[in-house]
């Protein structure tokens, strides 16, 4: 099948993206994908211990799509995420404020972090979930820069405090090593081949990156 043939049998489907985040829409649409919202997922975010970080986000994943186990009909797709910022051995979550993004962003400063995001495909029939790994090099940040960032952009609603996308990617970004995409919470390479094999007659198996 030619592109055009693949995107219209994928979106002779219900695609359902069970997400709030207006980065994750955004990048859904730009693959091509038509699709509906269901952002009404809430969950406990607690994990089993002992987890790593892609591990971690596969099971997040995971645990949102299955509030969706009786709404899927035979034509549905839904794609549920997690991302998370790991550093040091632990998760950066969303800041509480301002003085805690701050906190989060001289912490990252200098150092390298690592973003993953466990994607869960599911539909009538078949499920498969894969993640994305980033290792993200952040330069030392002044603390003009870091304040300015945290005042004008206010990314409170961000793992880790900054959105790669805006100013602070811009300016404290020295490279990445991985998916851009993932970082900004959605890994639409590897999610475009997902739908591929999940609207194609035979399923395919289960990849990861490495």
């Amino acid at each position: 099948m030619n592109l055009l043939q693949v995107l219209e049998k994928i979106n002779s489907h219900d695609i359902i993206l069970a997400s709030k985040s207006p980065r994750r829409q955004h990048l859904l649409a730009e693959l091509g994908v038509k699709f509906r919202i269901a952002a009404d997922v809430e969950i406990d975010e607690t994990c089993p211990a002992g987890m790593d970080p892609s591990e971690i986000t596969l099971f997040l994943a995971r645990k949102k799509a299955a509030q969706f186990r009786e709404r899927l009909h035979k034509k549905s797709v839904l794609i549920t995420a997690d991302t998370i910022v790991w550093f040091q051995q632990e998760v950066m979550p969303k800041p509480s404020g301002r003085d805690e993004a701050k906190h989060m962003l001289r912490r990252l400063s200098g150092h390298i972090h690592e973003v993953y995001t466990g994607v869960n495909v599911k539909s009538f029939t078949k499920e498969a979930a894969f993640f994305s790994r980033t290792a993200v090099h952040f330069k030392e940040l002044m603390e003009s820069e870091i304040s300015y960032y945290v005042d004008v952009f206010s990314p409170l609603d961000k793992a880790g405090a900054y959105g790669i996308q805006e100013w602070i990617g811009y300016v404290g970004v020295e490279r990445i090593e991985g998916s851009f995409y993932n970082v900004m919470g959605l890994p639409v390479q590897q999610l475009f081949q997902k739908l591929v094999e999940f609207v194609s007659e035979a399923p395919q198996e289960d990849k990861s990156d490495p």
